[in-house]
């Protein structure tokens, strides 16, 4: 039997919302999907676990700082052609803030906007089911 492998590449992303019904969207520099909206999010450094690598790049997208703690998991997302680029795997968390903290456009997101929760824009990858999963879990 011949074994075949394939290259999964991980990542994390964060749903911020906050307690006023907002979700943190950046708008993306880079292809795939440049100038369409995502959540911030992104690879997973070799040695840093996921929770971690969500801070981290929430920090580096969008000047929004949070603790890894504070992270609460919503799920693993895998579906084989989330990505165009090929398999991806995310493990998505979720933060909830007040409404009006500051936050600034870092990295490779051109821009970063609080958008209603009931009027998102079309959104990159499966960003919609990650955000769909996150406002249906219940906190811990």
């Amino acid at each position: 039997m011949t074994e075949t492998f394939e290259t999964i590449r991980f990542t994390a992303d964060v749903v911020v919302t906050t307690t006023d019904g907002h979700v943190l969207l950046i708008e993306r520099g880079w292809d795939p999907h440049k100038g369409q909206w995502a959540l911030p999010g992104g690879h997973v450094d070799p040695g840093e676990t996921s929770r971690n690598a969500a801070a981290r790049e929430l920090a580096e997208e969008a000047s929004l700082y949070a603790m890894p703690e504070e992270l609460v998991q919503v799920g693993v997302f895998d579906a084989p052609d989330r990505d165009p680029r090929g398999r991806y795997v995310t493990v998505a968390y979720r933060f909830t803030v007040i409404p009006g903290l500051p936050i600034e456009a870092g990295d490779d997101a051109v821009n970063v906007q609080w958008w209603p929760l009931a009027a998102l824009p079309p959104l990159a990858f499966d960003h919609a089911d990650i955000i769909a999963a996150a406002l249906t879990r219940t906190e811990d």
